[in-house]
C-alpha cells in the first residue's frame, strides 16, 4: 500500500492532480475538498505537495485516490467498506459536502443530509448509518478530520490504543491515572506499554 506521495505538483485540477516524484508522474484522484486545499502549481513547476493515498486495485485499473489529510483518508477508507459505496461513489460524498458534515450527519443519523449527495438513494444512506454510525463515535475525539496537528504524548498514546482496538473512554481512564502517577519522564512507547498492562 502507498501510505503517500511527495513530489513536485506538476497539474492539478478540481479532480485530480499529477505529482512528480522520483521521476515518475502519479495521476491521482483527489475529491473538491482536497482540491480547495492544495497551492496552485508554482510559476516554475516547483511547488511541493504531499498527499496522503489509496490505492484502489480492480482487475481492469490500478487507482490511486489522494487527500490533504490524513482524516479524509480515513473516513474514505470507513465509506467504501459500506456495500455499495464504492471509490468514486466515495469520492462524490466528499466533495458534495465536506468530510466532518458527513461524519456528523451519520453519527447523527441524519439520513435526508446524506440522501441530499449525488448518487446517494434512501438505502445506501440508511446502510451508511447502520454501518458506520458505531464505528465513527468510537473514533478518537469523535471526529476522524479534526485531528491536533501537534500531538502530545496522551494524545499520541491515545490515538494507538484506539486503533489497537481499546474503547476511548477506558484508554483515557487508564492513560490519565498513568500521567498522574508519572513523574513527567513518559515516552509515548512508555505510556502506551503502561496502559497496556492495565486494560
Amino acid at each position: 500500500m502507498i501510505a503517500y506521495i511527495h513530489g513536485k505538483l506538476a497539474y492539478k485540477c478540481p479532480t485530480y492532480v499529477i505529482i512528480e516524484a522520483s521521476g515518475v508522474g502519479y495521476h491521482i484522484h483527489i475529491s473538491l475538498n482536497t482540491y480547495s486545499q492544495i497551492p496552485d502549481v508554482g510559476g516554475n513547476g516547483s511547488s511541493l505537495l504531499k498527499l496522503h493515498t489509496y490505492l484502489s486495485i480492480k482487475e481492469d485499473a490500478h487507482t490511486l485516490y489522494g487527500f490533504a489529510e490524513e482524516g479524509e483518508k480515513r473516513l474514505f477508507v470507513h465509506l467504501i467498506s459500506v456495500s455499495g459505496i464504492g471509490p468514486n461513489t466515495a469520492r462524490m460524498m466528499l466533495s458534495s459536502i465536506t468530510p466532518p458534515e458527513i461524519e456528523q450527519a451519520i453519527v447523527n443519523g441524519d439520513v435526508p443530509q446524506i440522501q441530499r449527495i449525488k448518487g446517494i438513494g434512501p438505502k445506501s444512506a440508511q446502510r451508511l448509518v447502520l454501518e458506520l454510525q458505531d464505528k465513527l463515535k468510537k473514533e478518537v475525539g469523535n471526529s476522524l478530520i479534526q485531528l491536533p496537528q501537534n500531538n502530545s504524548i496522551r494524545d499520541e498514546a491515545l490515538t494507538a490504543l484506539v486503533m489497537l482496538g481499546f474503547v476511548k473512554n477506558s484508554a483515557e481512564k487508564v492513560i490519565d491515572n498513568i500521567l498522574r502517577k508519572a513523574n513527567g519522564d513518559l515516552s509515548v512507547e512508555g505510556l502506551i506499554k503502561e496502559s497496556l498492562k492495565n486494560l
